[in-house]
């Protein structure tokens, strides 16, 4: 059974980055850089939200509202804006999974990528509901409760550490603890040192 990066990275293929490269100015190749770099970050927040006291409750009650799988059968719809006000939860929910890291993770973002802040800002802004929206679609289909959902998110967490162990480090030092910030942009400088 695939994983949520395995149905993420499916989902978010060429067509996706030559799309959200129009919209924000970048090329394909910069885009999927920035996505790359933004879904161990949304991972990350999601995870941290995930283990806090109700973070899980809280997260499967938004993913059972709001996040049934459907978005991911309209890709083309809510890049090209046609899905209402879907594509402006992309905000939201950013701002919910990322908290007060919200600045910091669009400048890993935008390191990691070439990008400015601003861009890998909007790219976040919309592949966020994406990322709910699959997340939702494996809870449903394996049936989890908090707990299931909990170590779901663990278990992606710890696989996503093992495929990209640069990106997802500068990840845990975002949302491991509030001194990481000084570390983080040590880490940016070393990650961009080895590209």
């Amino acid at each position: 059974m695939p994983g949520l990066m395995d149905v993420l990275s499916a989902a978010l293929g060429g067509d996706v980055h030559h799309q959200l490269g129009q919209q924000i100015g970048a090329d394909s190749q910069t885009t999927g850089l920035a996505i790359q770099a933004a879904l161990p970050m949304l991972l990350s927040g999601l995870n941290r939200n995930a283990s806090q006291p109700g973070g899980a409750a809280s997260l499967l009650g938004a993913l059972q509202r709001d996040h049934d799988g459907s978005l991911l059968d309209n890709l083309g719809g809510l890049l090209g804006g046609s899905i209402g006000g879907r594509a402006s939860n992309g905000e939201a929910i950013v701002g919910h999974v990322l908290g007060d890291r919200q600045e910091s993770a669009h400048e890993v973002v935008a390191s990691a990528s070439g990008l400015n802040a601003g861009q890998a800002a909007q790219i976040m802004t919309a592949i966020a509901p994406i990322v709910m929206s699959a997340l939702g679609r494996m809870q449903r289909s394996q049936g989890l409760d908090a707990n299931g959902l909990t170590s779901m998110l663990q278990s992606e967490h710890s696989t996503a550490a093992q495929s990209q162990p640069d990106l997802m480090g500068l990840a845990s030092k975002l949302f491991g603890n509030n001194e990481g910030a000084g570390d983080l942009m040590k880490g940016i400088g070393s990650l961009l040192g080895g590209r």
